[in-house]
Protein backbone atom coordinates (compact mmCIF):
# COMPACT_ATOMS: atom_id res chain seq x y z
CA UNK A 1 0.00 0.00 0.00
CA UNK A 2 2.47 2.42 1.24
CA UNK A 3 4.81 1.85 -2.24
CA UNK A 4 1.82 3.34 -4.35
CA UNK A 5 1.76 6.70 -2.28
CA UNK A 6 3.85 9.88 -3.03
CA UNK A 7 5.52 10.12 0.42
CA UNK A 8 6.58 13.52 -0.86
CA UNK A 9 2.91 14.66 -1.50
CA UNK A 10 2.46 17.59 0.57
CA UNK A 11 -1.66 16.92 1.41
CA UNK A 12 -0.21 13.43 2.96
CA UNK A 13 0.72 16.10 5.67
CA UNK A 14 -1.44 18.52 5.03
CA UNK A 15 -4.38 16.38 5.76
CA UNK A 16 -4.11 15.07 8.96
CA UNK A 17 -2.45 17.90 10.37
CA UNK A 18 -5.89 20.51 9.27
CA UNK A 19 -8.16 17.16 10.33
CA UNK A 20 -5.90 17.26 13.96
CA UNK A 21 -5.88 20.98 14.13
CA UNK A 22 -9.82 20.91 13.68
CA UNK A 23 -10.80 18.44 16.15
CA UNK A 24 -8.63 19.92 18.87
CA UNK A 25 -10.06 23.41 18.50
CA UNK A 26 -13.16 21.67 18.39
CA UNK A 27 -12.56 20.15 21.79
CA UNK A 28 -11.60 23.40 23.36
CA UNK A 29 -14.46 25.29 22.23
CA UNK A 30 -16.66 21.80 24.25
CA UNK A 31 -14.44 21.32 27.13
CA UNK A 32 -11.81 24.19 28.05
CA UNK A 33 -9.35 23.40 30.71
CA UNK A 34 -8.57 27.10 31.66
CA UNK A 35 -10.10 30.46 30.95
CA UNK A 36 -8.19 32.36 28.41
CA UNK A 37 -6.34 35.66 29.44
CA UNK A 38 -5.74 37.15 25.74
CA UNK A 39 -8.02 37.75 23.14
CA UNK A 40 -8.00 34.77 20.89
CA UNK A 41 -8.68 36.03 17.83
CA UNK A 42 -5.60 38.53 17.96
CA UNK A 43 -3.20 35.65 19.45
CA UNK A 44 -4.76 33.12 17.05
CA UNK A 45 -3.66 35.02 13.87
CA UNK A 46 -0.74 36.21 15.05
CA UNK A 47 0.51 32.21 15.62
CA UNK A 48 -0.81 31.38 12.29
CA UNK A 49 1.02 34.01 10.69
CA UNK A 50 4.30 32.74 12.86
CA UNK A 51 3.98 29.08 11.07
CA UNK A 52 3.05 30.82 8.02
CA UNK A 53 6.37 31.94 8.00
CA UNK A 54 7.55 28.97 9.03
CA UNK A 55 6.33 27.18 6.28
CA UNK A 56 7.95 29.19 4.35
CA UNK A 57 11.34 28.83 5.72
CA UNK A 58 10.93 24.99 5.00
CA UNK A 59 10.06 26.10 1.37
CA UNK A 60 12.93 27.57 1.21
CA UNK A 61 15.37 24.92 2.54
CA UNK A 62 13.59 22.68 -0.05
CA UNK A 63 14.17 25.26 -3.01
CA UNK A 64 18.11 25.71 -1.46
CA UNK A 65 17.99 21.66 -1.23
CA UNK A 66 17.11 21.48 -5.21
CA UNK A 67 19.48 24.15 -6.37
CA UNK A 68 22.72 22.66 -4.10
CA UNK A 69 21.60 18.90 -4.77
CA UNK A 70 22.26 18.53 -1.41
CA UNK A 71 19.54 16.86 1.51
CA UNK A 72 18.26 20.29 3.59
CA UNK A 73 15.02 18.57 4.73
CA UNK A 74 14.26 15.42 6.47
CA UNK A 75 12.39 13.69 3.81
CA UNK A 76 14.69 14.37 1.55
CA UNK A 77 17.40 12.72 3.19
CA UNK A 78 15.55 9.73 4.05
CA UNK A 79 15.03 9.60 0.16
CA UNK A 80 19.13 10.01 0.25
CA UNK A 81 20.47 7.17 2.92
CA UNK A 82 17.86 4.66 1.08
CA UNK A 83 19.50 5.67 -2.25
CA UNK A 84 22.81 5.28 -0.58
CA UNK A 85 22.85 2.44 1.97
CA UNK A 86 23.23 5.13 4.82
CA UNK A 87 22.73 4.97 8.80
CA UNK A 88 22.64 2.68 11.28
CA UNK A 89 19.54 0.89 10.16
CA UNK A 90 20.48 0.14 6.93
CA UNK A 91 24.09 -0.83 7.38
CA UNK A 92 22.96 -3.67 9.70
CA UNK A 93 19.69 -4.49 7.13
CA UNK A 94 17.13 -3.66 9.61
CA UNK A 95 13.87 -4.91 8.62
CA UNK A 96 11.54 -2.82 7.51
CA UNK A 97 8.81 -3.87 10.57
CA UNK A 98 11.53 -3.08 12.84
CA UNK A 99 13.34 -0.58 11.16
CA UNK A 100 10.32 1.94 11.35
CA UNK A 101 9.13 2.33 14.38
CA UNK A 102 12.29 2.13 15.75
CA UNK A 103 13.21 5.23 13.62
CA UNK A 104 10.44 7.05 14.76
CA UNK A 105 10.96 6.30 18.56
CA UNK A 106 14.31 7.34 18.19
CA UNK A 107 13.42 10.68 16.12
CA UNK A 108 10.91 11.64 19.00
CA UNK A 109 13.95 11.34 21.28
CA UNK A 110 16.05 13.66 19.38
CA UNK A 111 13.18 15.87 19.36
CA UNK A 112 13.27 15.53 23.36
CA UNK A 113 17.20 16.18 23.29
CA UNK A 114 16.78 19.15 21.23
CA UNK A 115 14.06 20.55 23.34
CA UNK A 116 16.36 20.21 26.38
CA UNK A 117 19.36 22.42 24.40
CA UNK A 118 17.25 24.65 23.36
CA UNK A 119 16.17 25.74 27.24
CA UNK A 120 20.34 25.56 28.49
CA UNK A 121 22.39 27.25 25.42
CA UNK A 122 21.02 30.68 25.21
CA UNK A 123 21.63 31.47 21.66
CA UNK A 124 18.69 29.10 20.75
CA UNK A 125 16.70 30.22 23.80
CA UNK A 126 16.74 33.22 22.06
CA UNK A 127 14.75 31.31 19.71
CA UNK A 128 12.71 29.03 21.75
CA UNK A 129 11.01 31.84 24.14
CA UNK A 130 8.84 32.81 21.20
CA UNK A 131 7.24 29.58 21.56
CA UNK A 132 7.14 30.27 25.74
CA UNK A 133 6.21 33.86 25.63
CA UNK A 134 2.48 33.02 24.57
CA UNK A 135 0.48 34.02 27.69
CA UNK A 136 -2.37 31.29 27.05
CA UNK A 137 -1.77 28.13 25.90
CA UNK A 138 -4.25 26.15 23.23
CA UNK A 139 -3.89 24.37 20.09
CA UNK A 140 -2.33 27.35 18.31
CA UNK A 141 0.57 27.39 20.76
CA UNK A 142 1.44 24.16 19.26
CA UNK A 143 2.49 26.44 16.01
CA UNK A 144 3.81 28.98 17.62
CA UNK A 145 7.85 28.91 16.71
CA UNK A 146 9.64 31.42 15.34
CA UNK A 147 11.09 30.59 11.45
CA UNK A 148 14.64 30.57 12.18
CA UNK A 149 14.16 27.68 15.04
CA UNK A 150 11.96 25.78 12.41
CA UNK A 151 14.52 26.05 10.06
CA UNK A 152 17.32 24.97 12.41
CA UNK A 153 15.53 22.21 13.64
CA UNK A 154 14.49 20.59 9.87
CA UNK A 155 18.86 20.65 9.51
CA UNK A 156 19.00 19.37 12.69
CA UNK A 157 16.21 16.56 11.78
CA UNK A 158 18.07 16.13 8.72
CA UNK A 159 21.41 15.08 10.70
CA UNK A 160 19.32 12.07 12.65
CA UNK A 161 17.85 10.91 9.53
CA UNK A 162 21.16 10.31 8.12
CA UNK A 163 22.68 9.23 11.02
CA UNK A 164 19.75 6.41 11.30
CA UNK A 165 19.08 6.00 8.24
CA UNK A 166 15.67 6.22 8.70
CA UNK A 167 13.21 5.51 5.49
CA UNK A 168 11.05 7.91 3.63
CA UNK A 169 8.08 6.14 5.03
CA UNK A 170 9.50 6.23 9.19
CA UNK A 171 10.19 10.06 8.58
CA UNK A 172 6.32 10.71 7.01
CA UNK A 173 5.22 8.75 9.98
CA UNK A 174 7.07 10.76 12.79
CA UNK A 175 6.20 14.28 11.22
CA UNK A 176 2.61 13.82 11.07
CA UNK A 177 2.74 11.81 15.02
CA UNK A 178 4.65 15.18 15.90
CA UNK A 179 2.23 17.45 14.79
CA UNK A 180 -0.24 15.64 15.99
CA UNK A 181 1.25 14.93 19.67
CA UNK A 182 1.91 18.70 19.56
CA UNK A 183 -1.34 20.08 18.93
CA UNK A 184 -3.01 17.56 21.34
CA UNK A 185 -0.71 18.23 24.61
CA UNK A 186 -0.51 22.20 24.00
CA UNK A 187 -4.37 22.09 23.88
CA UNK A 188 -6.95 23.54 26.48
CA UNK A 189 -8.59 20.80 27.14
CA UNK A 190 -10.30 19.25 30.18
CA UNK A 191 -8.85 15.56 30.12
CA UNK A 192 -11.10 13.24 33.04
CA UNK A 193 -8.49 12.86 35.86
CA UNK A 194 -8.11 8.86 34.97
CA UNK A 195 -7.86 9.03 31.18
CA UNK A 196 -4.85 12.12 31.75
CA UNK A 197 -2.76 9.30 34.04
CA UNK A 198 -3.75 6.60 31.81
CA UNK A 199 -2.72 8.17 28.52
CA UNK A 200 0.58 10.12 30.42
CA UNK A 201 1.96 6.46 30.91
CA UNK A 202 3.08 6.42 27.35
CA UNK A 203 1.65 9.74 25.59
CA UNK A 204 2.34 13.96 26.70
CA UNK A 205 -0.76 15.07 27.78
CA UNK A 206 -2.29 18.92 28.11
CA UNK A 207 -2.01 18.84 31.79
CA UNK A 208 1.58 17.26 31.79
CA UNK A 209 2.84 19.57 28.73
CA UNK A 210 1.33 23.01 30.61
CA UNK A 211 3.73 22.54 33.55
CA UNK A 212 6.26 23.47 31.06
CA UNK A 213 4.80 26.12 29.79
CA UNK A 214 4.76 27.87 33.33
CA UNK A 215 6.33 31.54 34.48
CA UNK A 216 7.97 29.40 36.95
CA UNK A 217 12.20 28.00 35.53
CA UNK A 218 11.63 25.50 37.97
CA UNK A 219 8.89 24.20 36.04
CA UNK A 220 9.33 25.14 32.53
CA UNK A 221 12.96 23.54 32.99
CA UNK A 222 10.69 20.02 32.98
CA UNK A 223 8.10 18.13 30.65
CA UNK A 224 10.44 18.49 27.32
CA UNK A 225 8.77 15.63 25.53
CA UNK A 226 6.21 16.07 22.81
CA UNK A 227 5.08 12.55 21.72
CA UNK A 228 6.48 10.17 24.58
CA UNK A 229 6.45 10.86 28.08
CA UNK A 230 8.99 8.18 29.06
CA UNK A 231 11.88 10.41 28.31
CA UNK A 232 11.72 12.51 31.04
CA UNK A 233 10.76 9.69 33.30
CA UNK A 234 13.52 7.85 33.01
CA UNK A 235 15.84 11.22 32.46
CA UNK A 236 14.69 13.13 35.91
CA UNK A 237 12.97 15.94 33.75
CA UNK A 238 9.45 14.82 34.89
CA UNK A 239 6.91 16.62 37.13
CA UNK A 240 3.46 15.46 37.63
CA UNK A 241 1.75 18.96 38.61
CA UNK A 242 2.57 22.66 38.83
CA UNK A 243 3.10 23.90 42.57
CA UNK A 244 -0.32 26.43 41.86
CA UNK A 245 -2.55 23.93 40.58
CA UNK A 246 -3.38 24.23 36.92
CA UNK A 247 -6.09 27.04 36.84
CA UNK A 248 -4.50 28.99 39.01
CA UNK A 249 -0.74 29.05 37.22
CA UNK A 250 0.45 31.58 35.45
CA UNK A 251 1.40 30.41 32.00
CA UNK A 252 4.12 32.29 29.60
CA UNK A 253 7.29 34.28 30.50
CA UNK A 254 7.86 36.78 33.50
CA UNK A 255 9.61 39.87 31.45
CA UNK A 256 6.32 39.41 28.87
CA UNK A 257 3.25 39.07 31.41
CA UNK A 258 1.66 42.35 28.81
CA UNK A 259 0.33 42.42 24.85
CA UNK A 260 3.50 42.25 23.36
CA UNK A 261 3.98 38.80 22.91
CA UNK A 262 0.44 38.92 21.09
CA UNK A 263 2.28 40.81 18.15
CA UNK A 264 3.60 39.10 14.96
CA UNK A 265 6.11 41.60 14.53
CA UNK A 266 7.45 41.82 18.29
CA UNK A 267 7.35 37.79 17.86
CA UNK A 268 9.62 37.40 14.62
CA UNK A 269 12.82 40.33 16.25
CA UNK A 270 11.95 39.38 19.92
CA UNK A 271 14.93 37.05 19.17
CA UNK A 272 17.25 39.75 17.89
CA UNK A 273 16.60 42.55 20.63
CA UNK A 274 18.07 42.65 24.25
CA UNK A 275 18.90 39.78 26.04
CA UNK A 276 16.13 40.15 29.39
CA UNK A 277 17.24 38.75 32.44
Amino acid sequence: MWSALDLSDPLLRLVPFVAVLALVGLAELVMPRRRLVVPKARRWITNFAIIGSGFAAVRALSWLARMLAVPLVALGAASVAEVQGWGLLNVLAVPAWIAVPAAVVALDFAIWLQHVVSHKVPLFWRLHQVHHADRDLDVSTALRFHPLEIALSMLYKVVWVLALGASPLAVVIFEITLNACAMFNHANVALPAGIDRLLRVVLVTPDMHRVHHSVHRHEHDSNYGFCLSVWDRLLGTYRAQPEGGHLAMTVGLEPYQDDRPSGFWWSLVRPFGRSDP
